[in-house]
């Protein structure tokens, strides 16, 4: 979770991967398709190992697989091959730390092309990603906490320069959030570092924190190149549609913006195990479009989402598998906190106590074969440890009670509609075309809200335009998508509900803050969670900023997200990941 997309977050950003969780961290996009990635700061719990776990804290099914992804040793994979990967939108910010790029589908490319200083397993356990960091660990707490990364000597930029202690310095510098004009997804955990310089010589990075992070793992994962981070114009425009560098089992091949395809290729320089396959190629294609290319043969693997009718048809697809598992991802509502309709918070409270979660999250999971409790955190996942309902009154579905909220905030009756001013109580739902769960998620909306006086306006817009025109510059005042999140649920997290920051002369910044609403408490709230090194009271922490969420009713939690991926069975190492870091070098077709 945060999430830290999740998005993603897992997500850096609960993501962006995520969303994040999540993201985005946190962390986040929509369902099955655009799923904001979030990068969390906490560790969590996963649910067991690669099989099966027992009850969870939120009542999960006790058969949820931590990851599903037929996993298989190098030996077994054959050498060769493409692999064609569905994705529903063709991205045009591949900077993964830029606001705009920080998606799900632009992680799932950018993974085989970027360092990471660190990979998850099932567990959510993380360790150094040894093709980049050889050893990482603190080696000072007083009177600062000082990280030691010794680097791998053999890792280079696909440019043949050599991946240094400089590389981590620019990173820091560009997401620190001194800089305004470097429009970052999240400035979390670096902007509490002092300093990176070099050590004993370029291959180690010493990092000190000007305050206790105790999530540091959660940094650098991914890292771009100095050369990235070196301006604002370079980290803002020097990846719009294009991947100048990489350093990774995969190198950039070429777009295809008719096609819309992004072709990677075995990069035969890169000093891990080689590659399996020689090509990934990425398809974007509209989300209803997706399981017919999948069933038809014309692609390998892609992210079924929580829709019943894929999750079946995709089911029964010749050759093919579901893969499963329970993941830091979650469903929500985002409520727009400046559109002129929600900017009351007690008209955003009343629209939540008009929405019939259970029965939302009822129609959604049909036909899954998942658990259908709803999610009443937005930190945690129903399988975390740290997880409690935070919801309060906010978690009851209370028509009446809405209707009390909306009189005293002077929107008055008027049939069928409510009236304040002369102007009618009327906000734009806006989905993703192609999008069947989300058109329905629309209609219960509207057809709940229309009994408390609220009239819902359902706007179906492109899938490509979904985030880049409408969530992210705030054209919308509801709207759904996932965050999928990773295995720090706070730091991937802290993006997608901080307060905003004022930019060049005096404008108001929200950066990953998709929901437009926060407060001081909510980020001293994420703060002190996030810097407090015993874990008990870091979650405590990040209860006490969830409990302020609610109130604010920026993101509505609807349920943890199965994760459901169609999948070719003869494929091995990718499927429904979990907490787990996908290793893109073992990805192949079994011999």
């Amino acid at each position: 979770m945060t999430v830290p997309p999740a998005p993603s977050a897992y997500p850096p950003p609960w993501t962006p991967l995520a969303p994040p969780r999540s993201a985005r961290g946190r962390r986040r996009a929509p369902v099955a398709a655009l799923t904001a990635v979030l990068v969390t700061v906490l560790p969590v719990a996963g649910c067991g190992g690669g099989g099966t776990g027992g009850a969870s804290p939120g009542g999960a099914p006790a058969t949820t697989k931590s990851f599903d992804i037929n996993p298989a040793p190098r030996e077994r994979v054959r050498d060769g091959g493409t692999l064609r990967w569905g994705i529903t939108e063709f991205p045009t910010q591949w900077n993964l730390n830029h606001v705009d790029g920080n998606l799900a589908e632009v992680k799932k490319v950018v993974d085989a092309l970027m360092p990471a200083a660190f990979r998850s397993d099932e567990k959510a356990a993380a360790t150094p990603n040894t093709d980049y960091v050889l050893d990482a660990r603190v080696i000072a707490t007083s009177p600062r906490q000082v990280v030691s990364y010794k680097l791998n000597p053999r890792a280079r930029w696909s440019d043949g320069r050599p991946i240094t202690w400089q590389d981590y310095e620019a990173q820091w510098k560009a997401l620190r959030g001194r800089d305004l004009d470097y429009h970052v997804a999240s400035t979390t955990g670096y902007q509490d570092i002092a300093s990176v310089r070099r050590g004993d010589d370029d291959h180690e990075v010493l990092v000190t924190f000007a305050n206790p992070f105790s999530e540091w793992q959660a940094l650098f994962w991914p890292l771009y190149p100095k050369s990235a981070n070196a301006s604002p114009e370079a980290f803002n425009t020097g990846w719009l549609n294009r991947v100048p560098v990489t350093a990774g089992p995969f190198r950039f091949g070429s777009f295809d913006p008719t096609a819309k395809t992004v072709t990677l290729v075995r990069d035969e320089h890169w000093w891990g195990g080689r590659a399996k396959l020689d090509k990934i190629i990425y398809r974007s294609l509209a989300t209803d479009a997706l399981v017919g290319a999948f069933t038809n043969g014309e692609l390998d693997v892609f992210d079924i989402g929580p829709s019943a009718p894929d999750y079946a048809r995709a089911r029964n697809a010749r050759g093919a598998v579901i893969r499963q598992a329970a993941g830091p991802d979650f469903r929500h509502f985002t409520f727009n906190g400046e559109s002129p309709a929600l900017a009351d918070p007690r008209v955003r409270q009343a629209v939540v106590l008009g929405l019939d979660r259970s029965a939302i999250t009822r129609s959604d999971l049909q036909g899954l074969d998942w658990n259908t409790a709803p999610l009443n955190n937005h930190f945690f996942m129903n399988t975390q440890e740290g997880y409690q309902d935070n919801a309060g009154g906010l978690g009851k579905y209370d028509p009446a009670k809405a209707e009390r909220l909306l009189d005293a905030a002077g929107w008055h009756r008027a049939s069928p509609s409510r009236v304040k001013g002369g102007r009618e109580l009327s906000v734009r739902f806006v989905i993703p075309s192609g999008l069947a769960l989300s058109k329905t998620e629309a209609e219960l909306t509207q057809a709940m809200l229309a009994k408390i006086g609220v009239k819902v306006a359902i706007q179906s817009v492109p899938s490509d335009d979904f985030f880049a025109k409408y969530i992210i510059p705030g054209n919308f005042d509801i709207a759904p998508f996932s965050y999928i999140g990773t295995p720090f649920p706070i730091s991937s997290s802290y993006g997608t509900y901080a307060d905003a920051t004022r930019g060049p002369g005096g404008k108001v910044q929200w950066n990953a803050n998709f929901g437009r609403s926060g407060s001081p408490e909510i980020d001293t709230a994420m703060r002190r969670a996030s810097s407090d090194l015993n874990p008990e009271r870091a979650r405590a922490g990040a209860n006490e900023a969830d409990r302020l969420i609610w109130q604010k009713v920026n993101v509505l939690p609807l349920y943890q997200r199965p994760q459901n991926w169609g999948v070719k069975a003869r494929l091995a190492n990718i499927g429904a990941p979990g907490f787990y870091t996908l290793k893109y070098a073992d990805i192949g077709f079994l011999r």
